[in-house]
């Protein structure tokens, strides 16, 4: 028989009773800052993974998934990102307009040329959230085709992110 350790508490449901709680971060204690990101000669994929993290805010011990914690992310120099291998030329972005024969197909090298902001925006979005937090979380994202962007007022920290190996440390 198990041991009573109050009027009605046995000795598991005491250890549950006195156990910390795990912390749930509130949309109300969010910290956001701003990060600025230079896209030059960084590959679309790398580039991509480290934003939409920073976006999510999965690089904060606060991190709840369910919460918009994340920062706002400025990218600059869009159309100097680096595409791996023969992606120019092989990779293919697909547009409907939904009406019959609507498809339209835009290679990667024509998407760089004369859309980088949307070729970036494209890569991050398809790694946020399919949903309105994920929305909400891509409104924090600005895109930028050359080095200048009017949101020096909030004092973007600027940030690194490497071109080579695992073992470099990143900024970001």
């Amino acid at each position: 028989m198990a041991k009573m350790l109050g009027p009605f508490l046995t000795g598991g449901q005491e250890r549950i009773k006195n156990m910390q709680k795990t912390y749930m971060q509130r949309k109300e204690d969010t910290d956001q800052k701003w990060y600025l990101v230079d896209a030059t000669n960084v590959p679309l994929g790398r580039l991509a993974t480290k934003v939409a993290a920073t976006l999510r805010g999965k690089h904060k011990k606060t991190f709840t998934p369910h919460v918009d914690g994340g920062d706002f992310v400025v990218v600059i120099n869009a159309e100097k990102i680096m595409l791996t291998g023969d992606k120019e030329e092989k990779k293919i972005y697909y547009n409907h307009s939904n009406y019959p024969g609507g498809l339209r197909e835009r290679k990667a090298g024509l998407m760089k040329e004369k859309y980088p902001t949307e070729m970036i925006e494209r890569a991050i979005k398809g790694m946020l959230p399919k949903n309105r937090l994920g929305n909400k979380m891509y409104t924090k994202l600005f895109v930028y085709k050359g080095s200048e962007h009017p949101h020096q007022a909030q004092k973007p920290e600027t940030t690194v992110i490497k071109n080579g190996g695992s073992n470099e440390k990143e900024n970001i």
